[in-house]
């Protein structure tokens, strides 16, 4: 047993590694890569808004401002002096353009903003302008050139930083710049006076979408009285394009990116002058995202395929996919916290999808050896073909078509209770041989009452009388075979304890019905058997045996077609699923007074005659103390005694409840 243990444990984790490989293969691919970039962005819309704690102003170069200056890009630079020089009287902590003066333009325009530049570095106003690089490509190489602001702008005291930004293939800018000669980090620098650690992070931390940030108009810094007195007291203002149509942008200078907002439906563009707000947030809080080592995901997945392959081995399927949805979602929400309080970025896709790719491959791997095994079990179980289909096959070979014929049959389901808890208590070997056992008692009393034998699954044997040969006394058979088995579980349980094995109870449901019985399956392979509604309730009439505490259950059609001999109880009427007739169900008994007083008793009921049906239900009990039907009956006449006159009440009830 340990070594066929041992071989399912390894052929599962085979199953699990290979389907691993796959999913290590499938995250490098840029598909992937992309999904992980959804994951980041819903992250981020879901975290949004945080107010930024740096006091921060946006001056937009924005479609409102273009009207109002009626001057085309790129603005003289007597306007940006204006600006600044409006910015430096009310007070602001530092400046920002992000904007490249890389360009000479009319040279009153550039005196004009160095003046301007140097009264700022005269007044303790620190000015960062932005600077990038270009690339240079000759024959024989590419090369980065910095492109830098003028230098009369630098010798008037302007700082300056690379406002470049890598934006992912969605142009999405997820990834802080790590160089300390940024836009971000020279003007965080400058604003809080002090020099600021190197990041650490790897991430943004996205404050918001568009809007975020106090944001104002260009113009409205250069009109007096636009905004108050005062309003950049303290403040770090920055200064960008900001304009989503303004014709006076070409695209390539429109200094726009995607939204990571628009994961859930948020404006898709984000201006770039907020995207450096939001790195100098990030670099002067020191609050930036950084990744979670991938040694963390490993460890989830080792998690997942330590948790989940025994449970494999162990569990039931649908217990397993529990677990597994478990897992996949407690990585997600882990994912979540980690990001929301802690700063911290774990991609969840890949243990996520190694999580859910563990799972299939054990699960289909363990489908794989259960029907292997289930194909060892019906080989073992063939000798079980009634010899009547045999005969009648062998004199007429033309039924090996596939086809069947509507009869009028009888159905017998059996099933030992408890079972399942019990083959977990098992060895395979103990497994198989209990039911060797419990079948080889059965079957023969099958047959020898005419009965049909049409499969065993698992531990249930279904039976048919009235096919393929004619019986006119089908339903009589079936049941007296019925008793017969139970009378014989007695001497099987006994040779069971004699082997070792426990003893074992049997439930029986019976029901007549017209079917369709024949050969079903493929040419190569087909089974004689028996398919309708009919089977359906034969099966059911079986697990209700459970909720009256009895051992054979068999239906009204049944009863009406049996000898008056043959002595039954009636029990109690149900309706069965999909059906408006109720039927009852009745139970063999030897005793003709009790039968009678259990039918006088039920019809009371039915007909709302209480007294009547307390008082039998009372008799009932002194003969059968503890008896659960008549228990179950008690409780409901006890609840129906309290329904008003002219409440909707029915004597029946559902099958599929009980």
């Amino acid at each position: 047993m340990r070594a066929i243990g041992f071989k399912r444990l390894a052929l599962l984790l085979g199953a699990a590694l290979l389907a691993l490989l796959l999913v290590g293969a499938a995250s490098l691919s840029r598909p992937w890569h992309a999904l992980e970039f959804k994951t980041f962005d819903l992250w981020t819309s879901l975290a949004a808004p945080h107010r930024s704690t740096l006091p921060v102003v946006l001056l937009a170069i924005d479609e409102p401002t273009f009207q109002e200056v009626q001057q085309r890009w790129p603005f003289p630079r007597s306007l940006h002096a204006r600006l600044l020089d409006r910015l430096r009287e009310d007070g602001a902590t530092a400046v920002g353009f992000d904007v490249v003066f890389a360009d000479p333009s009319a040279p009153e325009q550039d005196a004009a903003f160095a003046h301007s530049l140097a009264a700022a570095a005269a007044a303790g106003l620190p000015v960062v302008l932005a600077a990038t690089r270009e690339k240079v490509e000759s024959a024989s190489a590419t090369l980065w050139t910095d492109v830098l602001p003028l230098p009369a702008f630098v010798a008037a005291g302007a700082q300056y930083g690379n406002a470049e930004v890598q934006p992912d293939d969605d142009f999405v800018v997820r990834r802080m710049p790590q160089s300390e000669g940024s836009f971000s980090a020279a003007l965080a620098r400058a604003a809080t006076r002090h020099a600021v650690p190197a990041s650490s992070a790897n991430l943004i931390a996205y404050r918001g979408p568009r809007g975020t940030f106090d944001t104002r108009s260009y113009y409205q810094a250069l009109e007096p009285g636009l905004l108050p007195e005062g309003f950049f007291r303290g403040k770090v203002v920055l200064i960008g394009r900001s304009a989503l149509t303004a014709s006076e942008l070409q695209h390539s200078q429109a200094d726009l990116f995607n939204s990571p907002f628009a994961a859930l439906g948020g404006e898709r563009l984000f201006p770039g002058v907020e995207l450096q707000a939001t790195l100098l947030d990030n670099r002067a809080v020191g609050d930036g995202l950084r990744l979670v080592p991938e040694a963390w995901s490993l460890a989830l997945v080792l998690l997942a395929l330590t948790v989940l392959l025994p449970a494999t081995l162990r569990w039931h399927p649908g217990a397993v996919a529990l677990l597994t949805a478990g897992l996949v979602g407690g990585m997600a929400l882990l994912s979540w916290l980690l990001f929301l309080q802690f700063g911290r970025w774990l991609a969840p896709l890949f243990p996520m999808a190694a999580t859910a790719s563990i799972y299939g491959a054990s699960a289909l791997t363990a489908y794989a050896q259960t029907r292997q095994r289930a194909r060892q079990t019906r080989a073992m179980f063939s000798q079980y073909v009634p010899a009547a289909v045999v005969s009648r096959l062998v004199a007429e070979p033309e039924l090996l078509r596939l086809g069947g014929e509507a009869r009028e049959v009888t159905l017998l389901f059996t099933d030992l209770a408890g079972f399942t808890t019990l083959s977990e208590q098992l060895s395979a070997e103990q497994t198989v041989e209990l039911l060797g056992l419990y079948f080889g008692a059965m079957a023969p009393i099958v047959h020898a009452s005419g009965g049909t034998i049409d499969k065993y699954i698992g531990d249930a044997l279904m039976a048919f009388w009235g096919a393929p040969l004619d019986d006119v006394d089908h339903a009589e058979h079936a049941v007296r075979a019925a008793v017969a088995m139970q009378e014989a579980m007695g001497n099987l349980c006994d040779a069971l304890e004699r082997r070792g094995l426990p003893r074992i109870a049997m439930r029986i449901g019976v029901h007549s019905g017209r079917v369709v019985v024949g050969n079903v399956g493929s040419a190569e392979r087909f089974s004689y058997t028996a398919i309708g509604d009919a089977v359906n309730l034969a099966a059911r009439l079986e697990g209700a045996n459970k909720a009256f505490g009895t051992g054979i259950l068999l239906s009204g059609d049944t009863a009406a077609l049996l000898p008056a001999n043959m002595l039954l109880r009636v029990l109690d009427e149900v309706i069965v699923k999909g059906k408006s007739q109720a039927i009852r169900v009745y139970t063999p008994c030897a005793d003709a007074a009790l039968c009678r007083l259990c039918a006088d008793t039920l019809d009371a009921f039915a007909h709302r005659e209480w007294a009547h049906a307390r008082a039998g239900l009372e008799a009932l009990q002194r003969a059968l103390p503890g008896d659960l039907a008549t228990l179950r009956l008690l409780e409901r006449l006890n609840a129906a005694c309290n329904l008003a006159e002219d409440a909707n009440w029915s004597a029946a009830q559902a099958l599929d409840k009980l």
